[in-house]
C-alpha cells in the first residue's frame, strides 16, 4: 500500500530541520523527510575538507529558537555546524521523521486527486498533499570543461566530495579555483604538500577574518539570559549594514573595498603577486570572502599562483594558456557548484503535465522564491532570488519557512485543498526584482559570477535587506494565490 503522508520535506540540512520543527511547532506532525544521504546536515555534512568552515560568525548561522552559546569559535568549523544540526533534530522531534537513503528522483502533480506523487530511488512512492523542497544550492558539483580531465592518473576529487584516501603529505597538489572553499583549503594543505599549485581564473575580493577562540568564560558569560541574544542581533545588524551597497548604491561599497585592498597590501608586501591578487570588478560583484591566512598561503615558496587558464590535463600535469607544464600528483577542484540549476534539472511536473523547465524555460523564478506558478502546493526554501551576498542564508530559511506554514493555514482556513501562486503575481514579482537587480553591482560590477544565469542574469541574490524580506513574508497574501478545492 502506498505511503500517504500529509506533506514530504526534501532534504535534512538547515533548511529540511527547520521546515520540519516549524511544522511540529504549528501542530503538523503527519510528514516525513526524505534525505538521500545516511546522516542529516546538507552540505555540512558532504564538505569536509581541511579547513571546512562557516564565513558568517556562528551566533548568526544558527536557528534564531535555537541559540548556541557553546560555540567554541567565532566561526565555527564544519564538525561543530553538523552536530548542531543533529543536536536541534534530536531536541525538536525531527529526528524519527526522516528517512535517510531516501533521494528523490521525482514529483508529479495529481490533477484529479489533487496531491503529489513523490518518487525516490528504487522506484518506491508516496503521496503527499504538499511539498516542501529543501534541498539547498550548494550541493551538486561544478567542475570545469577542460580537456584530458579523464586522463589524469593520480587522485583528482572536488573540495564538496573530498578524498580522505589521498595522502598529500610530500605530493605536488594542484588547486584549480580561488573561491570560498579554496581560501580556506590551500592554507591547511600547504604545510604538508610538496608544492601547491593555485589556478585562479578570476582573483577574490577578500577581508580579514576577525576569527577567534570563546574561552570558557565567554561561553559562560553567554548563558547568562539574554547575552547570546543580544550578541546573535549585534553580529545581525553589523552584517545588514553590508547590503547598503546592494540594496541603495554600489558606490556604499567604497568603505569596503578600501578594507580589502589595506588586507592585500599588509599582507601580500611582493607587488607583482598583489598586482596578480587585485580584482579588476567592483568588490560585491561576487561573493566578499573572508580570510587571514590565504594571502600568507601564496606567500611560500612552496606555493605558487598561476593566473593563466587551465587548457589541457595530462596523465601527470597541467597546462596552461601561456602554454607552461605544472606538474601535478593530485587535483582538487575548488570550482563550485551547480547553482541555477540545482532546481532547474529536477524532473518535477505540475498541473496538466506541465514540466519544471518548461515553466522555467526564460529563467528560474519563484513568488519570493517559494512558489511556483503552475505547481501546487509545491514550496522552495532558498528557492530562486533569496541567497545572501551579506548575511546569514539561515534567516532568510526561517522566514521562508513561516510563510510556508502561514500558506498552509490559509489551507486549512478556506478549506481548499491546494493553493496556487497567479502567474501574474509571479510575474509582477519578478518585474520588481529584475528592476531592483539588474542595475545593481552583481550586474554592472564587472564581473561573471555564479549568481548569473547562461543570460547573465541575475537569479541567486535577494536585491535588498533581509529584514525586507523577512516583513514581506510575514504575511501571506489569498489575493496572490489560486485556491483550488
Amino acid at each position: 500500500m502506498r505511503e500517504q503522508p500529509g506533506i514530504v520535506i526534501v532534504g535534512a540540512g538547515f533548511a529540511g530541520i527547520c521546515m520540519a520543527v516549524k511544522l511540529k511547532e504549528a501542530g503538523y506532525h503527519d510528514f516525513v523527510v526524505l534525505e538521500k544521504a545516511g546522516e542529516p546536515g546538507g552540505t555540512w555534512r558532504d564538505n569536509t575538507y581541511p579547513g571546512c568552515a562557516c564565513d558568517v560568525p556562528s551566533h548568526m548561522y544558527s536557528y534564531s529558537f535555537e541559540l548556541n552559546p557553546g560555540w567554541s569559535r567565532m566561526f565555527a568549523p564544519q564538525e561543530e555546524i553538523q552536530r548542531y544540526l543533529r543536536s536541534c533534530a534530536d531536541k525538536y522531534g525531527v529526528t524519527p521523521h526522516i528517512r535517510h537513503g531516501s533521494a528523490v528522483t521525482g514529483l508529479e502533480y495529481d490533477d484529479g486527486r489533487r496531491s503529489w506523487t513523490v518518487t525516490t530511488e528504487g522506484g518506491a512512492t508516496m503521496r503527499a498533499n504538499a511539498v516542501v523542497s529543501a534541498i539547498g544550492a550548494l550541493h551538486i558539483p561544478k567542475f570545469p570543461d577542460i580537456p584530458g580531465r579523464e586522463a589524469f592518473a593520480g587522485p583528482a576529487f572536488h573540495s564538496a566530495a573530498w578524498d580522505h584516501s589521498a595522502d598529500l603529505t610530500g605530493k605536488r597538489v594542484a588547486v584549480i579555483g580561488t573561491g570560498a572553499s579554496a581560501v580556506q583549503i590551500v592554507p591547511r594543505i600547504a604545510p604538508e604538500a610538496a608544492h601547491v599549485t593555485v589556478f585562479q581564473r578570476t582573483p577574490p575580493w577578500l577581508h580579514p577574518k576577525p576569527d577567534f577562540a570563546f574561552s570558557p568564560a565567554a561561553r559562560r558569560l553567554l548563558r547568562l539570559p539574554g547575552a547570546a541574544r543580544a550578541l546573535r542581533d549585534g553580529i545581525y545588524w553589523a552584517l545588514e549594514t553590508r547590503a547598503l551597497g546592494f540594496a541603495v548604491h554600489p558606490s556604499l561599497m567604497a568603505a569596503h573595498e578600501r578594507l580589502a585592498l589595506r588586507h592585500l597590501e599588509r599582507q601580500v608586501p611582493d607587488p607583482g603577486l598583489r598586482r596578480a591578487l587585485t580584482p579588476g570588478y567592483r568588490i560585491g560583484c561576487k561573493r566578499i570572502l573572508i580570510s587571514s591566512d590565504y594571502y600568507p598561503a601564496l606567500m611560500r615558496d612552496d606555493v605558487s599562483l598561476v593566473t593563466d587558464a587551465v587548457t589541457e590535463i595530462r596523465e601527470r600535469s597541467l597546462l596552461d594558456a601561456a602554454g607552461r607544464e605544472h606538474p601535478a600528483d593530485v587535483i582538487v577542484y575548488g570550482t563550485g557548484f551547480k547553482v541555477v540549476d540545482a532546481l532547474a534539472g529536477r524532473h518535477i511536473t505540475g498541473r496538466g503535465g506541465r514540466r519544471i523547465q518548461d515553466a522555467w524555460s526564460k529563467g528560474v523564478e519563484a513568488y519570493y522564491g517559494i512558489a511556483t506558478s503552475g505547481f501546487p502546493n509545491l514550496f522552495f526554501l532558498l528557492g530562486p532570488n533569496t541567497g545572501l551576498g551579506h548575511n546569514s542564508v539561515v534567516f532568510m530559511i526561517e522566514s521562508q519557512a513561516r510563510y510556508v506554514v502561514e500558506c498552509l493555514r490559509l489551507l486549512s482556513r478556506t478549506q481548499a485543498r491546494a493553493l496556487d501562486v497567479r502567474q501574474e503575481a509571479q510575474a509582477a514579482f519578478n518585474r520588481r526584482l529584475r528592476a531592483r537587480l539588474d542595475p545593481m553591482v552583481w550586474n554592472a560590477g564587472g564581473c561573471h559570477s555564479w549568481y548569473l544565469d547562461e543570460h547573465g542574469v541575475n537569479r541567486t541574490i535577494w536585491p535588498g535587506f533581509s529584514f525586507e524580506y523577512w516583513a514581506r513574508t510575514r504575511r501571506v497574501k489569498p489575493g496572490a494565490y489560486e485556491l483550488i478545492y
